[in-house]
C-alpha cells in the first residue's frame, strides 16, 4: 500500500489515492524536481479530525493550510494576505482564520480541525470565522493542476475527484532535522506510516484522460476569398478562459486527418 508503486501506472495510482481520500485518509502528493521538489500530506478538508491535524503537526512538521476554491474564498469574504503577490511560486495565501465559535486559543488540534470544518461547511458565511487565526487558507486557481501545478490545486482536485467538497488540508513534510523531505525521505515516510504516494504529474495525466478538455461553442459556414466554403467551429475550455477556432474543408470521417496549427496573432492575422 505504501510508497509510489512504480508497478502501477499514473491512472491506477490516482484511482487508489482517491479511495483513500474518500475514506478520510491522507496521501502524499509530490511535485517535480524543477518546482519545489517537495511532498505534502494531503486530505479532504471535510474529512479532517483532531487526530489528522495532530498527525500533520507531529509528523509532517510543515505549515497546515486549507486549500479552497475561488468561489469558497469569495463565499467567506476572505481578502488576500497581500495585494501584490511577489512569492516565487505565486502561492495565494488569504488572511489566516479561526472559527468564530467553538474554539479556545485556536491552536490545538481540535480547534484547528473545528476551524477547517467550519470554513468548508455548505452554508458557511463570513461571520462564522474571524481573523487572524491558526489556519492558513490558500486560494486555488480555477482549472486546478491543469492551470497551476501546485499542491494547493492538487489537493482541491483530489477532493473534487473523490466526490467530496472541493477543499483540501495540506502540510509540507519535513525531516526531523528541519530540512525538507525529498523523494527518498518521502518513500521512507510513506512506508513508516502506510501512506500512498502520487505525483502532480499523475494527477494531470488522470484528468487529461478522464475529462473533456474542450467543448464546441459554435459552428458556421464561412466562404473564404478562394471561393471555397469552409466550416468554422469555435471550441472553449471548461473554465471559459480560452477559445480555439478550427477550420475544416469537406466531410471529416474517423480516419486521421491532416491538421495544421496556426498561432494566433492580432497584427499578423489582420
Amino acid at each position: 500500500m505504501a510508497t509510489r508503486d512504480t508497478r502501477l501506472d499514473a491512472i491506477e495510482r490516482v484511482h487508489r489515492a482517491l479511495e483513500d481520500i474518500r475514506a478520510g485518509r491522507m496521501v502524499i502528493l509530490v511535485d517535480d524536481e524543477d518546482r519545489e521538489n517537495e511532498g505534502d500530506l494531503v486530505m479532504a478538508a471535510e474529512k479532517v479530525t483532531p487526530e489528522t491535524i495532530n498527525f500533520m503537526a507531529r509528523y509532517g512538521r510543515g505549515l497546515i493550510c486549507l486549500a479552497l476554491t475561488e468561489e469558497r474564498v469569495a463565499q467567506l469574504d476572505l481578502p488576500m494576505m497581500v495585494d501584490g503577490n511577489r512569492s516565487s511560486r505565486s502561492t495565494a495565501f488569504t488572511i489566516s482564520i479561526e472559527a468564530a465559535e467553538g474554539v479556545t486559543t485556536g491552536i490545538s488540534a481540535a480547534d484547528r480541525a473545528h476551524t477547517v470544518l467550519t470554513a468548508v461547511g455548505a452554508d458557511a458565511k463570513p461571520s462564522d470565522i474571524v481573523s487572524p487565526g491558526h489556519i492558513f487558507p490558500l486560494r486555488a486557481k480555477p482549472g486546478g493542476v491543469l492551470q497551476r501545478t501546485g499542491h494547493t490545486e492538487g489537493s482541491v482536485d483530489l477532493a473534487s475527484l473523490a466526490g467530496l467538497s472541493s477543499a483540501g488540508v495540506i502540510c509540507e513534510i519535513m525531516n526531523e532535522d528541519g530540512t525538507m523531505a525529498r523523494m527518498p525521505d518521502l518513500v521512507r515516510f510513506a512506508d513508516t506510516h502506510s501512506l500512498r504516494i502520487l505525483s502532480i504529474a499523475d494527477l494531470i495525466q488522470f484528468r487529461l484522460q478522464h475529462e473533456q478538455m474542450v467543448s464546441l461553442l459554435s459552428e458556421a459556414e464561412v466562404e473564404l476569398p478562394s471561393g471555397r466554403t469552409w466550416t468554422a467551429r469555435t471550441y472553449g475550455t471548461p473554465e471559459g478562459n480560452r477559445q480555439f477556432l478550427a477550420l475544416s474543408l469537406g466531410a471529416l470521417d474517423e480516419t486521421p486527418t491532416l491538421v495544421r496549427m496556426h498561432t494566433a496573432s492580432v497584427l499578423g492575422d489582420v
